[in-house]
């Protein structure tokens, strides 16, 4: 499987609460419900301001006061998705206040997620921001500045009607979205069942995770799984849906980061300065934002604090 893959990730009261939810996340240019932050910021945080140092260190192509190009699949509310025409959410707010701190502008381009890592090694893209699960395999071709913790969450419909065990879902209609974390998940989940000479998990892909999330809300999958805030934004926005079993697996999301060669050397020394100073200076404003204040009142904003790091890194430990 490509390295660029892996991500991170109503019963029919339902027909309109799904399209709502489907159309909110998968890139309409129509405004719904499903649009609105979860939460709120009541703290009073300081305006974010550019710090100079930091600046100093983005690349000459964008600094200063240049514009940062950012791939994004926008399908994974509340994280990334479309409304009104525009790609919003939590990276999106975080990733625009890292941008303030450097002093340059970030300009986020709705793409499919596969595509992403590796248009950042053609220069397509200056940066992505998707939800990156900061991996062992993704470190070889990116630079990684930490900013999020997230785990694996179920999801099935109201009262569980068809006795889903994420530990035991044998012969279910499992629906994930293509290229996360969570395909590894069930696969290996359905090997486990063959092995154990019961039926294999009957694994439905989807391109977008809103459409994955229709697939269970109207009864074609079973359940899904996909990453902790995305389910529990799911479930929140279609009422037919509920939370099943614990959070797992927990990992941190990364911003992706060019290296500047077809494989990154590591550690981070050994790679040219500019992209030492690029990911020094992506982490370095994360960090201020999180020492700051600013951070926390953007996932409070969109009701994914669970998720707050207090300290960023490059290339976290595989």
């Amino acid at each position: 499987m490509s390295i660029s893959m892996l991500r991170r990730s109503t019963t029919l009261v339902g027909l309109a609460a799904i399209s709502v939810l489907a159309l909110a996340a998968c890139g309409s240019s129509s405004s719904g419900s499903g649009s609105s932050p979860t939460g709120s910021s009541t703290t009073s945080v300081a305006p974010i301001t550019k710090d100079a140092t930091l600046a100093a260190l983005v690349p000459a192509t964008y600094a200063p006061g240049g514009t940062i190009t950012v791939g994004s699949d926008a399908s994974y509310a509340p994280n990334e998705y479309v409304d009104a025409g525009q790609v919003v959410g939590m990276d999106v707010d975080l990733g625009k206040a890292i941008g303030q701190v450097l002093g340059v502008t970030m300009k986020f381009q709705n793409a499919p997620f596969e595509t992403i890592i590796p248009n950042i090694q053609s220069g397509k893209y200056g940066l992505g921001i998707s939800s990156f699960t900061a991996n062992a395999e993704r470190q070889k071709v990116v630079n990684f500045a930490t900013y999020f913790n997230a785990g694996t969450q179920w999801a099935t419909q109201t009262g569980n009607p068809q006795n889903i065990d994420p530990a035991n879902a044998c012969g279910k209609k499992i629906a994930v979205q293509k290229g996360t974390v969570e395909v590894d998940d069930i696969n290996a989940r359905s090997k486990a069942c063959t092995t154990a000479g019961k039926p294999a998990i009957q694994v439905q892909q989807y391109q977008l995770q809103s459409d994955a999330t229709t697939a269970v809300a109207s009864g074609k999958a079973d359940a899904m799984l996909a990453d902790s805030p995305i389910t529990a934004y799911a479930v929140k926005q279609a009422p037919g849906l509920q939370l099943l079993g614990a959070i797992y697996g927990a990992a941190p999301y990364g911003i992706a980061i060019p290296c500047g060669a077809s494989k990154c050397a590591s550690p981070l020394s050994g790679q040219p300065k500019a992209n030492q100073d690029f990911a020094n200076a992506i982490q370095g404003a994360v960090q201020k934002l999180i020492d700051g204040g600013q951070y926390d009142a953007i996932l409070t904003k969109w009701g994914v604090q669970a998720g707050a790091i207090t300290t960023s890194v490059i290339n976290p430990a595989k």
